[in-house]
């Protein structure tokens, strides 16, 4: 009898969803912006309370897990509710749009692979009390390292785009920008290693690129029925591939927003980062349609069907239509 190519990615599927359901406590709200943001967003933004609860379902999360953790985002300014009858309609607040848009330019834009030997640096004013650390957090966010208390620099980001977001942060708008150049790669490395922890980055990748490895090898066996390679995503069930590709987003970006994204000069040599990239653009390419049309069938507004999605989404990854 010859063996069911789907196998491999039934087993897969359950060692990945074992894995998240494992987490105590599970977080709905994570997952639920991940969900938000991969998936409903490039797609109109807006999303009923049912269809989520239908999305969340293959993950475990409870009908009032959903409830409960909607409620909370709403309430922490992520989400904006609308209600039609009996129905609710959720979609990202203002806020949440601002904070999604930095986001999802860095978890699926290009790895930087040049740099011009400059440094951004970012010297707080020292009168900013308790908002320091505030300001401090949002900075390592945006990738910044922290070479002493009130000095933060970054090799890639321009000073009008970092003066863009200093404006938006209480007492940081006062901060001095500015461009500056070391005697050479030598002393640009022990800045790296003074203001950014790539040890614990490179072990975070590592488990990431074991997780997802022998599930690409699934997808392609489910694909192909040889394993050999990516070529058809037909025999993908809609609801599987919903799932791979929101856990990958989901891991991805939790190492990923964590990654300052320095150009190659300043990284190790074969930089995992660089690998779990590539098997990021590889699978998500792989899984899309086939979970885009399960999102078709399973999700919508409170008059319509969801749109298609935009054309900024299947530009993710350096263009999904080369990958896929």
């Amino acid at each position: 009898m010859k063996p069911d190519s789907r196998e491999p990615l039934s087993t897969a599927l359950k060692g990945l969803l074992r894995q998240f359901r494992s987490q105590r406590p599970l977080r709905g709200g994570s997952i639920l912006i991940t969900i938000f943001g991969d998936a409903i967003a490039p797609r109109g933004g807006a999303v009923t309370l049912g269809s989520l609860i239908a999305l969340a379902q293959p993950f475990g999360l409870t009908e009032r897990l959903v409830r409960t953790s909607v409620a909370r985002l709403a309430r922490d300014g992520w989400l904006v509710a609308r209600r039609d009858g009996r129905r609710s309609e959720y979609r990202l607040s203002p806020t949440g749009e601002d904070r999604f848009a930095e986001a999802t330019r860095r978890i699926y834009g290009e790895i930087p692979q040049s740099w011009d030997g400059e440094w951004t640096l970012v010297i707080l004013p020292p009168a900013i009390g308790r908002r320091r650390q505030g300001i401090r957090d949002e900075l390592r966010w945006l990738g910044f390292g922290q070479l002493s208390p009130g000095v933060f620099a970054h090799p890639n980001w321009s000073l009008e785009r970092a003066r863009t977001w200093l404006s938006g942060l209480k007492g940081a708008a006062e901060g001095l920008l500015l461009k500056s150049s070391s005697e050479g790669l030598d002393i640009d490395r022990r800045l790296v290693a003074s203001g950014w922890d790539l040890g614990d980055l490179t072990r975070r990748y590592r488990r990431f690129v074991n997780t997802f490895t022998p599930v690409e090898a699934a997808v392609a066996a489910c694909c192909t029925g040889t394993g050999s390679g990516i070529a058809s995503v037909a025999a993908i069930d809609g609801e599987a591939a919903f799932v791979i590709r929101t856990l990958l987003i989901h891991d991805y970006r939790k190492i990923h927003l964590q990654d300052p994204l320095l150009p190659p000069a300043l990284l190790p040599p074969d930089w995992v980062g660089a690998a779990a990239y590539d098997l990021s653009r590889r699978l998500y390419s792989a899984v899309f349609p086939a979970a885009e049309r399960y999102l078709s069938n399973t999700a919508s507004t409170t008059t319509e069907p969801l749109p298609g999605a935009n054309a900024s989404a299947h530009a993710r990854f350096g263009g999904l239509a080369n990958f896929g």
